[in-house]
């Protein structure tokens, strides 16, 4: 039997410079996305003083758009590798059934708490809870709570459309609403009357 430990073997990769990843300067995987955002949370000082309430319309704030790298997969399709978000909520006010188009996403609460609704059911969010989402996912942000909330979403790539869909329909029957990566404020106006049209 072998005693040679694989580190014997190997060496210590530490001294292999040439084998080293070099650092990323933008996240790629779902793990780095979720890895920013937690970082951007823990610095209250850079996006709590930017939060505002609007109770006639959804309030929400670009914090970052990175173009896309040369050469990547997605490069192309969009003209924002990814953006950040910040979003606020008052009691009452909701997103209405969407989805993100191409877009995959994490979204992370920063303050209050929020609920999101899918086909599989509610689930109740809290502060620092996060969900990822991808490309196509149908879901409902609401605040159902009696406080103001705040969250942060990450769109990988950039936002580009926001497909509503009604109270039981499928990804088939969406109405799609495109939006400018650099102009969502339309789609965010029209959702008071797209949630009224759900209620009913």
């Amino acid at each position: 039997m072998n005693s040679d430990s694989d580190l014997q073997i190997a060496g210590d990769i530490l001294e292999v410079q040439h084998l080293l990843q070099p650092a990323r300067e933008h996240p790629s995987t779902v793990a780095e996305f979720a890895g920013l955002a937690r970082r951007i949370a823990s610095d209250r000082a850079q996006w709590a003083p930017l939060v505002q309430y609007d109770a006639t319309t959804r309030w929400y704030h670009r914090l970052r758009a990175v173009a896309p790298v040369p050469g990547s997969s997605r490069a192309g399709k969009t003209s924002v590798g990814y953006e950040v978000w910040l979003l606020s909520w008052l009691p009452g006010q909701g997103s209405g059934r969407h989805d993100h188009g191409p877009s995959s996403g994490l979204l992370t609460v920063l303050d209050g708490r929020l609920t999101e609704h899918t086909e599989r059911g509610a689930r109740a969010l809290a502060p620092g809870a996060q969900r990822v989402f991808a490309p196509g996912s149908v879901h409902e942000v609401i605040n159902d709570s009696l406080e103001p909330a705040v969250s942060l979403h990450i769109y990988y790539p950039g936002l580009t459309e926001m497909p509503m869909h009604t109270a039981h329909c499928t990804p088939a029957t969406a109405t799609s609403v495109p939006v400018a990566a650099d102009s969502v404020r339309a789609v965010a106006d029209s959702l008071p009357a797209a949630v009224n049209a759900v209620r009913g």
